[in-house]
């Protein structure tokens, strides 16, 4: 049982090159095995059903699959004697010990006095070897070693108590690992998943008071009724103290549980608490007695739904997940689980699932129980605000199966594929060089793939043209011929047809562009379907979810994401092949939605702003009510976000409780993505703040569907650094990359989300079972309302920092500045309309400020003036202005005709509401953006450094002066002569510094800037002027 030096000082050497942070080195999937787990075995009783025929059944079935040459075959050790201590006595220890000399008759008088244990002369040392097993794997995967890994090993553990045997198992093997993850590698987050058909009571019992663990069982019950019949087995019990809410138990109350109870659990349960709970490493103890066929379990769980269970799981921790074999006693139902689980460990694409894919009631009314129970302590689970009503639902109940034609390979592959022409660039505005939907999008994107080396690790697919016969499947000949008319117009005459559709430009390029960013994703369609590439990315221009059948809008000429699903369904010779088609560009998808509104076939599900119909595209249709109309009812889901500044938390809690549960019940058999990145953080017409982890996230969670048939198509998305990191993020994790680690802690989601989330739960649940989560409105009453999530940063240290204190937890006050800075990140922030009047310096608080304070438009003031300001200004440029938004009108108002989704910004403010802790008071301010993609524009000081009473380089005027930081020329602002407009538009130097008031104007975001990146310039201009250093950053 000791280790020898040379292993002690390998793992420290390990260890020492341990980095939480990164996992961009971690691959490969570990496999422990050895022959001494056949040596523990019943001596009294050879027909029991915990035999070594379970782990060598298993070794067989890898075999046949060719699974084991794939792995990475890892030794297994003894476990220590202190590392055993970590979860047991030292007299249980000495106990089980001892056994290595005792009689047959002895050891069956000693098993006899435990329930279901047996135990033999070898016992100890096959338990000691199992133990160590995962913590070889452990060691593994947190030194990065390893991404993952399987330990094939026995007797089970999860029964094992600390200082007794229980239920077959002598050492809790998990327990043990967890213990061991956080002494000897600093983890301080451990989540163990438990979906072995019976409770691991051991296992709850050694961490119910402790909150570093996480502990999640989904098990039989059936009140009590089944073994181990205890009481603690029931949903109530959620762990004690600081621990409260770490104990889940998810109870099953009758046989026959199918997938789709088992993947609702997860979907609405365990994923939203885990992505709250950030876990640094993941163990699961996987029993298959769960698994069909099994003697004990009687549960109906297949091969594939424990390869897409482990998937979800692949999810957290930046995939660190160890899998140790607890229980099974099907030999090959067990086998085949076990291989299941390996498959998804080793990144394959998740199998289709076969119906029922709709939820049991029983389950439904467990996963209600077991919600409630949390609900106080989990913010991620408050979501679910509504009582759902019961009864059946307004449709057919669906429980679909995945169509799969014979045109329709389902053989696995790992390949991406990726379509990329750089032609779709010459799609460009003639008019506004500076346009959002510009040909850079395409090429940056691309770049970044190939900058990450992504494009090598694809297969390239080629693109080609849509014929026009393809382009009328969802378009009208009359649409075609126009824009195909485009080719020979001249500019005058295009950009006459421009004006007449809403924010649409044209060049004579444009169709054939139009047509190959459809004709690319045909071909990608083709290559996924055939079983080429088991999914794909498509970078591609124009976009398209905007267009409608008769006119082109928003950008987009033709519905690229609409065609592709009509062109998979006649190419796979299927009209019915389910398509789920995904829209989380920021703007709501018009053309889809009209195009599929009355069509079962083909589920809508669109997360996008809708400010009460204030934003683009500016209808009605976009509200959470439009669920579809005849057969298509339900099949239209809109999550309409109205109110705060949207990140990674609400998207997350919006897949949880509404895309995926929907999905999974749907069971398409292709999802094609309309991936807009202009919810992303810093786009200048989204507002929004998901991040391109949170992409990454939201990919992975659709790979589950589908038999891992995903097409990404490019959308919106105008930051050019925001839309090249998130999709490329969403590469990666198609390639089977784990998903890198969202911000700690992650924020609870806003309560707009919230309420949002809930006016689609009670829109859709008569039409989705799934839905149906209810939580009594007394368990909701007890909960207080939790602070409103304002305006929060969009960046987090990706840290180890402590969980956010629970609720009801003592938080210190602040006094001073310290509090006015809290005060000040909690402010919510919304446009007003640009109708509304600005208002007067009488209806507004002073406020003192210094600094920062005009825009470049504004007549320039002495920024010597050192007196404070009463600050009474619009933001007329502002990182919340929407070039598609145009003047809304107020909620049922009708937007400006003009500019209504054109590029042409609108006049509007910045309302700062305040929190009741504030006063409630409305402010008035320029919000300079934190971050802007133009930021690698700026260049380091030249060695002159900067020269603040230098004139203008064109004219000699010495008023209202810029410079440009990146050449360093001083130019006059564009109230004297405007050198420094046209300097930036001939150069394309972007980034300029006033020297009247040191303010950083970006031309391209038409934003003041403020970032770190800019402080070199700032501090040097502010030394040149007043003779001292600004103070440090922070």
């Amino acid at each position: 049982m000791e280790r020898s030096r040379e292993e002690q000082e390998q793992l420290s050497g390990r260890l020492e090159m341990l980095d939480l942070s990164s996992r961009s080195a971690a691959s490969g999937t570990g496999l422990v095995y050895s022959e001494i787990f056949t040596r523990h075995q019943n001596l009294w009783d050879v027909s029991h059903v915990e035999s070594p025929d379970r782990v060598t059944s298993i070794m067989s079935e890898l075999r046949q699959q060719e699974l084991l040459s794939r792995c990475v075959t890892v030794e297994p050790r003894e476990a220590t004697e202190e590392e055993l201590l970590l979860a047991h006595t030292n007299l249980y220890v000495d106990a089980v010990r001892a056994t290595q000399t005792m009689t047959q008759t002895e050891l069956q008088s000693l098993s006899d006095r435990y329930d279901s244990v047996y135990l033999h002369p070898e016992s100890f040392q096959v338990c000691v070897t199992a133990v160590g097993s995962v913590l070889q794997l452990v060691d593994r995967v947190l030194t990065s070693e390893l991404r993952n890994g399987f330990a094939v090993i026995r007797p089970p553990g999860h029964h094992a108590q600390a200082s007794q045997p229980n239920g077959f198992c002598v050492f809790n093997n998990v327990a043990i690992a967890a213990r061991y993850a956080q002494k000897r590698h600093a983890v301080s987050r451990v989540l163990i998943v438990d979906w072995d058909v019976h409770h691991g009571q051991g296992i709850q019992y050694l961490f119910q008071e402790d909150p570093s663990v996480l502990y999640f069982s989904v098990h039989r019950y059936e009140g009590g009724a089944f073994w181990p019949h205890l009481q603690e087995s029931d949903c109530s019990f959620v762990g004690s103290g600081r621990a409260e809410g770490r104990n889940i138990n998810l109870p099953w109350n009758k046989t026959g549980m199918s997938d789709a109870d088992y993947i609702a659990a997860f979907q609405q349960v365990l994923l939203p608490v885990a992505y709250e709970f950030q876990p640094q490493l993941v163990l699961v103890s996987a029993g298959f007695d769960a698994a069909a066929g099994d003697p004990k379990g009687e549960m109906c769980v297949s091969p594939q739904c424990f390869h897409i269970l482990t998937h979800m799981l692949m999810s957290l921790a930046e995939g660190r997940l160890v899998l140790a074999l607890e229980g099974g006693y099907d030999l090959q139902a067990t086998a085949e689980g076990a291989a299941a689980c390996i498959r998804a460990l080793l990144g394959e694409a998740c199998p289709p699932l076969t119906p029922p894919t709709v939820p049991s009631d029983s389950a439904l009314e467990s996963i209600s129980q077991t919600v409630s129970a949390l609900y106080p302590h989990w913010a991620s689970l408050q979501v679910l605000t509504g009582h759902m009503s019961k009864g059946r639902v307004s449709r057919p109940a669906a429980n679909h199966s995945s169509p799969m034609p014979a045109s329709i390979n389902t053989s696995v592959t790992k390949t991406t594929g990726l379509v990329y022409d750089k032609k779709m660039m010459e799609h460009v505005n003639l008019w506004d060089r500076h346009h959002p939907e510009q040909p850079q999008r395409i090429f940056k994107i691309f770049s970044k793939h190939q900058q990450l080396g992504l494009v090598d690790r694809c297969h390239r697919i080629p693109a080609r043209l849509a014929t026009e016969e393809e382009l009328a499947m969802c378009h009208s000949l009359q649409h075609i011929e126009q824009m195909k008319a485009t080719a020979e117009l001249k500019p005058r005459e295009l950009h006459k047809l421009g004006n007449e559709f809403t924010s649409i430009f044209f060049s004579n390029q444009s169709f054939q562009c139009a047509q190959l960013a459809a004709g690319s994703c045909f071909s990608a369609v083709d290559s996924i379907l055939s079983g080429q590439v088991s999914n794909g990315v498509a970078i591609v221009r124009p976009p398209g979810h905007h267009a409608e059948r008769d006119a082109p809008c928003g950008f987009c000429l033709f519905n690229t994401a609409a065609l592709t699903a009509r062109y998979a369904q006649k190419n796979s010779h299927d009209p019915r092949l389910r398509i789920l088609i995904l829209d989380w560009d920021v703007h709501h998808g018009n053309g889809t939605q009209h195009m599929f509104e009355d069509d079962d076939s083909v589920l809508y599900v669109s997360l996008h702003r809708y400010d009460n119909g204030t934003f683009f595209p500016f209808s009605e249709d976009a509200a959470a009510d439009r669920v579809g109309v005849a057969k298509g009812a339900g099949f239209n889901v809109n999550v309409a976000w109205s109110g705060g500044r949207m990140g990674d938390s609400d998207y997350l809690a919006a897949f949880h409780h509404v895309v995926m549960p929907i999905a999974a019940e749907f069971n398409p058999g292709l999802v094609l993505v309309s991936a807009g990145f202009d919810a992303a953080r810093g786009d200048p017409l989204g507002g929004y703040q998901v991040t391109p982890e949170g992409y990454a996230h939201l990919t992975h969670m659709l790979m589950s569907l589908a038999g891992g048939r995903v097409l990404i198509i490019l959308e919106g998305g105008y930051n050019l650094t925001s839309i090249s990191d998130s999709m490329a993020m969403c590469t990666s994790v198609l390639l089977g990359d784990p998903p890198p680690s969202l911000v700690t802690p992650l924020p609870p989601p806003h309560h707009c989300a919230v309420a949002t989330i809930s006016e689609v739960i009670q829109q859709h649940a008569p039409y989705w079972r799934s839905l149906r989560i209810t939580v009594p409105e007394s368990v909701r009453a007890a909960v207080p309302s939790p602070k409103h999530r304002g305006k929060r940063s969009s960046q987090g240290r990706k840290s180890d920092k402590p969980p956010l204190p629970a609720a009801g937890e003592h938080v210190a006050t602040m006094d001073g500045l310290e509090q006015l800075m809290q005060g000040l990140a909690s402010l919510d922030i919304h446009q007003t309309s640009a109708n509304q009047a600005p208002p007067t310096p009488e209806d507004m608080p002073t406020m003192e400020v210094k600094g920062d304070r005009k825009s470049e438009s504004e007549n320039s003031q002495s920024a010597e003036s050192t007196q404070p300001q009463r600050v009474t200004m619009a933001a007329a440029e502002s990182d919340q202005a929407d070039p598609k938004a145009g003047a809304g009108s107020g909620e049922g108002g009708e937007p400006a005709a003009e500019g209504a989704c054109g590029w042409s910004k609108p006049q509007v403010s910045l309302e700062l509401t305040c929190s009741t802790e504030m006063g409630g008071d409305t402010l008035y301010v320029v919000d300079p953006l934190p971050w802007c993609p133009h930021l690698d524009a700026v260049k380091p000081l030249p060695p002159s450094g900067i020269d603040v009473f230098q004139p203008c380089s064109d004219c000699g005027s010495d008023a209202e002066n810029w410079i440009c930081l990146t050449c360093y020329q001083v130019c006059c602002g564009r109230y004297v002569n405007e050198h420094m407009v046209t300097h930036g538009a001939v150069l394309e130097h972007p980034v300029v510094l006033s020297f009247s008031d040191l303010s950083v104007w970006c031309y391209l975001c038409e934003s003041y800037v403020h970032h770190q990146v800019l402080f070199e310039a700032k501090n040097a201009a502010h030394f040149a002027k007043f003779g001292e250093e600004v103070p440090p950053w922070s």
